[in-house]
């Protein structure tokens, strides 16, 4: 059980790597930008067609390895009904994974597309449109998205897992916020724009291998414990 739970958490990392390679590859580059929008500048305008598929691509076998790693986590939940609860909560979490990032992709693309082929004052005012028009997404996939992750905060604090209480403060949810105050002190560059585009990557990363190294070091603890006993 042990090793397959490793073997989880490892496809999960993958995971992170897949999708966060996909986040900086959308947006990495040039910052300037003269919209209301951000991340519409003028490095994701010059930014290669080959760039938007591999990141898309990068999802599908990305959200493949998430789930593992996610359903996986339920093992350690003691009770079963708090165990169907998680279960039903990822499965439903999982859905937005991609339709969130295909929405940004979709405009990026065309974003791109537009100024490269003549249509570039055109770009800019179309874009924002259709992101304004479509915005309400943004919301309703992180409510979907987000449940999983606070019910996962509340089984740890309440002690309904395996492990401390204290491992609540290590929710995916809190490193989030802590990355993200991090960026408020970088500044405007490059880097600063994939490392943003890529927080969540980044947090389920740090969040995974948090929850690996424990469960190696609980492994571990056991073991001597077992032996120093004999």
């Amino acid at each position: 059980m042990k090793t397959k739970q490793k073997a989880a958490f490892l496809c999960g990392i993958l995971g992170c790597l897949c999708y966060g390679s996909g986040d900086w590859l959308m947006m990495y580059g040039d910052t300037s930008h003269s919209g209301d929008i951000f991340w519409l500048t003028e490095g994701t305008a010059l930014i290669a067609q080959w760039r938007y598929d591999l990141a898309m691509a990068l999802a599908f076998p990305g959200i493949i390895l998430y789930g593992i790693a996610l359903f996986s986590v339920q093992s350690f939940i003691k009770n079963e009904k708090e165990r169907k609860i998680y279960h039903y909560l990822n499965a439903f979490g999982m859905t937005p994974w991609i339709a969130l990032h295909l929405f940004y992709i979709m405009i990026l693309t065309l974003f791109s597309w537009m100024n490269r082929n003549g249509f570039a004052e055109l770009a800019l005012p179309v874009c924002e449109g259709l992101f304004s028009q479509l915005s309400w997404l943004i919301p309703v996939t992180e409510g979907i998205m987000l449940p999983v992750f606070i019910y996962w905060f509340y089984l740890q604090i309440t002690g309904k897992t395996v492990f401390p209480k204290w491992m609540a403060f290590t929710n995916v949810l809190l490193i989030f916020a802590a990355l993200k105050c991090v960026t408020l002190f970088m500044s405007d560059s490059a880097f600063r724009l994939g490392f943003t585009n890529g927080l969540m990557s980044e947090s389920m990363l740090i969040w995974l291998g948090i929850m690996m190294y424990h469960t190696i070091y609980r492994e571990i603890y056991n073991k001597n414990d077992h032996s120093n006993k004999i």
